[in-house]
């Protein structure tokens, strides 16, 4: 019964939002990929908001009803009914006696099944889609044939574009600019390759975020982003400058907008953790490329000792072993001082580890954060920069609670705070 009343919701929601689209008409700039697209969203929106009246996905709002909420303007409503008929009732009144609308709305799209991507370009038709990165095995895999057929439903997007649209690439990564010669739409790449139309060099990484230039067209900006930190997030910068670019906002205001971002919970966030020690916090998912960009921006931290916490890596099926034990292998060369996995899957990180020469007595397993967490703080030392990444259902975000200088921040700062999340 349960299942029958929450597809009957969203036949609702998703007739409430084709209607309010068709009424509307707003611009619609899609974000598909296998890494990074919250940030990207989150980046886009704020170079757009230079021009324009925005509207963004909340949080990680690219589910099936992630995406009909984003255009109603509602947040979830868990498992109440009554919330549900206040979201059903606020999309009728968008729809009947709003005046005003946004004009571009940015939607984070999501693929789990098979099909999900079709179903969605079949009603929502994007003006702009960006493709961040899709990797060689892209979380949720475990639901598809192999990777390759994960990443063509995830291309369904750019191939939707019509010859009006505009594809924003990034060159740097084969699966995705693979796309590009499929393509009605025109294109514009973004990397540190020199052979994209935008491009990034001399990236540097320093205690306070990251500085590289974007060049363009013959012109040259620096740009600077405190308290970000890795190359992937020099993806998610050239990839709001090239929509904002395809959207007329100018290159210099573009960079201007990006110095305000600030990092969203759970995504890579530098926080302040017990004995003077720092925390990079990438609790909210993992994946095999989101998880190797994690551990190689803990390779380049400066720090007196590294520690990576990781946890299992969800959804991969029978590439999972794999994928496990390919992350623990690079750990030796990354200058890791301590391994701590936790989860089933994660032992095979622990194995990839010794394997690869890793010191034994340095590397630890547990069952669950908590567990962990309690082991992590007997061992944090003044000057140690420790990472915490793994899939949303290990929680390693109540690891990062046992373990932070000022836990009564949580709130503000750690990914999964809402009430519904603690009960789970």
């Amino acid at each position: 019964m349960k299942s029958i009343i929450k597809r009957i919701i969203l036949r609702i929601l998703k007739l409430e939002a084709k209607l309010i689209l068709s009424r509307f008409k707003p611009k619609i700039i899609a974000i598909t990929g296998t890494a990074g697209k919250t940030s990207t969203k989150e980046a886009i929106a704020l170079v757009l908001r230079e021009n324009f009246r925005v509207r963004k996905s909340e949080k990680s709002y690219n589910s099936e009803f992630g995406v009909p909420l984003t255009i109603i303007g509602a947040k979830t409503g868990w498992d109440s009914p009554g919330r549900w008929i206040g979201i059903i009732s606020k999309g009728l009144k968008v729809l009947l006696f709003s005046r005003e609308y946004p004009e571009i709305l940015v939607l984070e799209t999501g693929v789990d099944r098979p099909g999900d991507m079709g179903d969605l370009v079949s009603w929502v038709k994007a003006d702009v889609a960006v493709a961040t990165v899709f990797g060689s095995v892209p979380v949720h895999v475990q639901y598809f044939d192999s990777p390759g057929h994960l990443i063509k439903e995830k291309g369904k997007l750019l191939e939707s574009l019509t010859g009006n649209g505009i594809a924003i690439l990034n060159e740097d990564d084969k699966s995705v600019i693979s796309f590009k010669k499929r393509l009605k739409a025109r294109s514009m790449t973004f990397g540190f390759s020199d052979s994209a139309d935008l491009s990034a060099s001399n990236y540097k990484i320093n205690p306070d975020g990251i500085i590289f230039k974007v060049s363009y067209g013959g012109s040259v900006a620096p740009v600077k982003m405190n308290l970000f930190f890795g190359r992937q997030n020099v993806y998610v910068a050239l990839a709001a400058i090239a929509t904002g670019l395809s959207c007329g906002v100018n290159l210099i205001r573009s960079i201007e907008a990006l110095a305000k971002m600030r990092p969203s919970p759970g995504r890579l966030n530098l926080i302040e953790g017990m004995n003077g020690s720092l925390v990079f916090d990438d609790t909210y998912n993992s994946s095999p490329i989101a998880a190797e960009a994690a551990i190689e921006t803990l390779a380049e931290y400066p720090a007196k000792r590294r520690i990576a916490v990781l946890g299992d890596m969800r959804e991969l099926g029978r590439y999972s072993k794999g994928e496990h034990l390919r992350l623990g292998e690079i750990l030796r060369v990354k200058d890791v001082w301590f391994l701590l996995a936790v989860g089933e899957e994660a032992k095979y990180i622990a194995e990839g580890a010794r394997k690869s020469g890793f010191d034994e007595a340095k590397i630890f397993e547990f069952d669950s954060a908590e567990e962990t967490g309690d082991a992590l703080a007997q061992m944090i030392a003044e000057g140690d920069v420790i990472l915490v990444k793994g899939s949303q259902g290990i929680r390693l975000e109540k690891l990062v609670e046992k373990i932070m200088a000022h836990p009564e921040e949580k709130e503000k700062v750690l990914a999964r705070q809402e009430e519904e999340w603690k009960r789970r």
